[in-house]
């Protein structure tokens, strides 16, 4: 594991809920000033409000990442008022749930612009600045379904897919350049946030993560532990992403079948919901007026606040030494 960096600086997008909230609080906690981009208003006043009660600094911006030109405007801005950008975390998104053949095509156009091409633009807008110093870290948040594409979510897991590739694809241009920034990638389980109680719907039932389910903190954990250090190429957190990205490498047909036959149910409470209920595909629902809708979402009584794998991978160097130490306990007892 690498030397841990420094960070006065950081930049967070989606940062007004869910997962990105609550990296906004940890950083805020280690005294790291924060930049937080997102297009709801009571949201980002209300995150800001967090990082000034932990006694750090706070940008808010409301930003539409899909936008290229706001991100660019945003990223000259926290540098004039904060200072330089140290890591951008990249973990805006929407999509929609709903069969393919059921979901518009301008609405999966604007799924992928702000899930792919926000991250595009984040990346794009950190470099410009990073890149003359030599220095820096850009986080993408991903998704266990980057690599496993599941039923109902065809838009937000064909971007995740495409920022994999991305990803990649920059990661080499970084090292032939002989780069200092680094980039890196967070790779998440299935996690109690807001998300299913605003992005467009045309299922039946109200949608749910597909169990096991954890809680936004511990997405959070592994997204700051990446920005502090870089230099590993992924972060897979949870047991469950572990064994999804796994198992798709092996059995991928089999998952298929298993999905073809599950992946509905699955992703489905019991609860009926109106398929014409208000959705944030295009508007922010914490608007002026709206409802800060925090980190965590409806599922808390079913969701896991710790992962022992989340933990043991950012604490590799630890679990190795303690494995060590407890193969040569057991030989010491052995030679008795």
């Amino acid at each position: 594991m690498g030397r841990r960096r420094d960070i006065q600086v950081a930049v967070v997008t989606g940062a007004s809920a869910g997962v990105g909230r609550a990296t906004v609080r940890l950083l805020a906690e280690r005294g790291v000033a924060v930049a937080l981009l997102a297009r709801g208003r009571v949201g980002l006043e209300a995150a800001a409000e967090e990082v000034r009660a932990a006694g750090s600094r706070a940008l808010p911006i409301e930003v539409d990442v899909a936008d290229y030109d706001q991100v660019a405007a945003a990223g000259r801005r926290i540098e004039a008022e904060l200072g330089p950008i140290d890591v951008w975390i990249n973990d805006a998104f929407s999509s929609a749930f709903a069969p393919f053949q059921e979901i518009q095509p301008a609405e999966f156009r604007r799924a992928t612009e702000v899930t792919y091409l926000g991250i595009v633009h984040g990346t794009r807008v950190a470099l410009s600045h990073m890149t003359p110093r030599n220095r820096g870290a850009i986080v993408q948040v991903g998704s266990a379904l980057a690599y496993r594409g599941i039923p109902l979510q065809s838009a937000y897991c064909g971007a995740k897919h495409a920022i994999v590739g991305f990803t990649e694809s920059l990661r080499c241009e970084l090292m032939h350049e002989r780069s200092g920034v680094r980039v890196t990638m967070v790779h998440l389980p299935a996690l109690n946030t807001p998300q299913f109680d605003w992005l467009l719907s045309r299922l039946p039932r109200h949608a749910q993560p597909v169990p096991p389910i954890y809680e936004p903190i511990v997405a959070a954990r592994g997204i700051v532990s990446a920005a502090y250090r870089p230099q590993r190429r992924e972060y897979w957190v949870g047991t469950s992403t572990v064994l999804t990205i796994l198992g798709n490498r092996v059995i991928p047909g089999l998952l298929d079948r298993y999905l073809a036959r599950t992946g509905y149910q699955s992703q489905q409470t019991g609860q009926r919901v109106d398929k014409d209920r208000p959705n944030n595909l295009w508007h922010p629902l914490d608007g002026p007026g709206g409802h800060d809708y925090g980190a965590r979402g409806i599922f808390s009584g079913r969701s896991h606040g710790h992962s022992p794998q989340a933990w043991l991978s950012r604490h590799r160097l630890v679990a190795a030494a303690g494995l060590t130490g407890a193969a040569l306990g057991v030989l010491a007892w052995q030679r008795r």
